[in-house]
């Protein structure tokens, strides 16, 4: 991250209606997804294409495109179809074989311009038989990613800092800023898992479950949770 520069608040929404409380309550970037369903699980295009209304350009806007498979452009055409600045695909059932990424660029190539494609690692990545995140961010970095994302597959009781310590996470948010790679840190973190990540500096904490009301990820957004988050990364 850039000297000066402050760490920013991605919230992750299932509807307009929260897109609009999320902005309201200070989100610098609004995601759109459908939390009931897993960790990238897409809403609808007409979902995102009203969550992009409502924003109208105040904050960019994301959009969660499920988990990655060779038909995913096609299964994603109405998405790709929208003014998004950035999409995303996770890699549960990719496996770490040599060569790999090849097909991943492929899809790349094949996203509009002004769209980023996010590289996408999973910490738990033995939960969700994916590429371990030290070699998805390799591969962010040789291919001039513009976004990585580390999240969390499994979402459950365990949390990112159950597969990763904090220098760890560290090491890999200092190397890809370095390479001119911005990063998001995800993985059902809490607003005290904050002190542990003290000397990291993402460009980006991303939030669901610790800004829904009792900590529930399916259940609707608190504003005040989500000022709490902005007040703690100033």
């Amino acid at each position: 991250m850039k000297q000066g520069s402050k760490t920013k608040l991605l919230v992750s929404v299932r509807s307009p209606e929260e897109a609009a409380v999320a902005l309201k309550a200070g989100a610098d970037l609004i995601d759109v997804k459908e939390p009931s369903k897993g960790a990238m699980a897409p809403a609808e295009a007409e979902v995102v294409a009203a969550v992009i209304e409502t924003v109208a350009g105040a904050v960019p806007v994301s959009a969660a495109l499920g988990e990655w498979a060779t038909n995913s452009v096609v299964e994603a055409h109405w998405h790709l179809q929208l003014p998004l600045d950035y999409i995303k695909w996770g890699l549960a059932g990719y496996t770490h074989t040599p060569g790999w990424g090849e097909d991943l660029l492929d899809t790349r190539r094949q996203i509009k311009r002004g769209t980023e494609v996010v590289a996408v690692a999973y910490a738990d990545h033995l939960r969700a038989k994916s590429v371990p995140p030290e070699e998805v961010a390799k591969f962010a970095k040789r291919y001039r990613y513009k976004v990585f994302l580390l999240d969390t597959y499994v979402k459950d009781k365990k949390n990112l800092l159950n597969f990763l310590d904090a220098d760890q996470i560290a090491e890999l948010v200092t190397t890809l800023q370095g390479g001119g790679v911005a990063v998001a840190i995800a993985g059902s973190l809490k607003i005290e898992d904050l002190k542990k990540l003290k000397d990291v500096s993402p460009d980006w904490y991303a939030v669901r479950g610790a800004v829904c009301v009792g900590g529930d990820r399916t259940a609707d957004l608190d504003p005040t949770r989500i000022k709490k988050w902005k007040d703690a990364l100033k």
